[in-house]
């Protein structure tokens, strides 16, 4: 009869010692989480910058850099000798064209990341063939080529018709319209970047909508675009000018304009 007393009396003690135990104990106790409510996740400030866009599309939203409206060509110079005007040719105060021989053009002001819009178009007179017809080309960072060309029932090479990054990516798909017809490039354009000791960090990229169609879906630009041999970067380099290709034909540019990204 001691021997149980004394049992029931441990036990008691047992139980005491882990009750106290968990009482004051130093890992808390689980706390529910609190429910979400709907404005814990509303993002209210800064607000939004409003842009207001063109009329029609292709028209140049508010925000955008005019650089050709039919009327001057203000906002370009001569690619031979910058301190010269570009000396290419506006017809009818709509458009203009290039001058066969007298160089390609460059914008004044200087760009990386941007959204870029050009309408053109092949000279209205078909002639020449694979690289010898409509031939011109937008020079990002006065560096990469986005190839212009008419590529309308005229074969050449993939990675050198209208719409490739040229000898870089061929376009998916071929969206040109035929040469008495106006072709749109919508083009969102990130800059390359580079470390502090020059390497390469990240290379361009580039998307492009060709009369609305994508034909490069944010692709990799591989380096400087070269007519023989790899592209590479063999340099750093920040903002450059965009340039317009003088390669012999009278192609026709007309509605140019940017936004800084």
């Amino acid at each position: 009869m001691k021997l149980m007393k004394l049992s029931v009396l441990f036990m008691t003690f047992i139980l005491a010692a882990q009750v106290y135990g968990q009482k004051h104990s130093s890992t808390p106790p689980e706390v529910s989480p609190m429910p979400m409510k709907p404005e814990m996740t509303e993002i209210w400030e800064p607000e939004v910058r409003v842009v207001t866009p063109g009329k029609k599309l292709g028209d140049p939203p508010s925000d955008a850099i005019i650089l050709f409206d039919g009327s001057n060509l203000d906002q370009w110079v001569s690619q031979k000798d910058p301190s010269k005007p570009a000396p290419w040719k506006i017809v009818d105060n709509d458009h203009f064209e290039v001058v066969p021989g007298s160089g390609g053009i460059s914008t004044k002001m200087k760009f990386g990341d941007c959204q870029f819009h050009i309408e053109f178009s092949a000279p209205d007179k078909v002639e020449g063939e694979s690289q010898g017809r409509g031939n011109s080309g937008v020079f990002f960072q006065n560096r990469y080529e986005l190839q212009i060309l008419d590529s309308y029932n005229n074969r050449t090479y993939r990675n050198g018709q209208a719409g490739s990054i040229y000898k870089d990516h061929a376009p998916l798909v071929n969206a040109m319209r035929s040469p008495l017809e106006w072709n749109t490039y919508d083009v969102i354009y990130r800059a390359p970047r580079f470390k502090e000791n020059g390497e390469l960090d990240t290379k361009a990229t580039i998307t492009v909508l060709h009369n609305g169609v994508l034909i490069q879906n944010n692709v990799d630009i591989n380096g400087i675009t070269y007519y023989i041999g790899l592209h590479n970067y063999p340099e750093a380099h920040g903002e450059d000018v965009i340039s317009l290709q003088d390669h012999g034909n009278k192609t026709q540019f007309r509605n140019i304009w940017i936004r800084r990204l």
